[in-house]
């Protein structure tokens, strides 16, 4: 069955900065994958949407009813993208399901590309005892979600038969602030927490309802903050060792 499936992973890109970028990879890109899926009787199409689609919204938990108020190129073409995906599926009949990722994080992110994210580089500086840049005042918060719950996700919409959009995360949220302090305390570093101005684009509290994700695809999160940074400390530690 999966052979009949189209799962797209699009990365991230620094929006603010290259919004052309962002058009060109997730909408121009999307098309061409909706129309390939198309022509070549793909049955369904699981696209990687973002909580970047919400924006500002002050309504917490996030749910797939709200309206989303993206303020960044990012946000913008991922629902740019979700609309898309309802075009193709009422105008020629192909399944879709668009999945809000939140901070998704987990052992093999690169810490030095330009699509990183949180969690990679504040444990590769820890384990380096440099100082955890945070832009803003650290009282932003985020809902962090471990690879293994995102690959989870992608497996249940891409075998099941629902349609539509869905939140992917743990349902927890965490501030940027706090999550420095526990990575320092897990690693045991000497890193000091520093601020920096915030950035454009940025928003200020995410966290999601992942309800509608467990009623309709039977998601689960299995993995807490606390055992996805476990995994993920101990495989940079693992690296910075072999690497010294």
């Amino acid at each position: 069955m999966l052979r009949s499936v189209v799962v797209m992973v699009l990365p991230k890109v620094t929006s603010c900065r290259r919004p052309l970028e962002c058009v060109e990879i997730n909408v121009n890109g999307l098309i061409h994958i909706l129309d390939a899926a198309r022509e070549h009787g793909v049955k369904k199409v699981v696209h990687s949407s973002s909580a970047a689609v919400y924006g500002d919204n002050p309504a917490s938990p996030k749910t797939t009813d709200m309206r989303p108020e993206p303020k960044s190129p990012y946000g913008i073409t991922k629902l740019d993208g979700e609309y898309y995906l309802d075009m193709y599926r009422e105008a020629f009949g192909l399944g879709t399901v668009s999945l809000r990722y939140f901070n998704v994080f987990g052992p093999r992110q690169d810490p030095k590309s330009q699509y990183a994210a949180a969690i990679p580089i504040f444990v590769n500086r820890a384990l380096k005892n440099e100082d955890l840049v945070i832009f803003g005042d650290g009282e932003q918060t985020r809902d962090f979600v471990y690879v293994k719950d995102v690959v989870q996700a992608n497996v249940l919409a891409a075998t099941g038969d629902a349609g539509g959009r869905y939140n992917v995360a743990n349902g927890y949220a965490i501030s940027i602030r706090e999550l420095c302090e526990l990575i320092i305390r897990t690693t045991d570093s000497k890193s000091k927490i520093v601020f920096a101005d915030e950035r454009p684009g940025d928003i200020k509290h995410s966290l999601a309802s992942v309800e509608k994700t467990r009623e309709a695809l039977g998601y689960q999160p299995r993995f807490d903050l606390i055992e996805g940074l476990t995994h993920t400390i101990r495989y940079f530690a693992g690296l910075f060792t072999v690497g010294r």
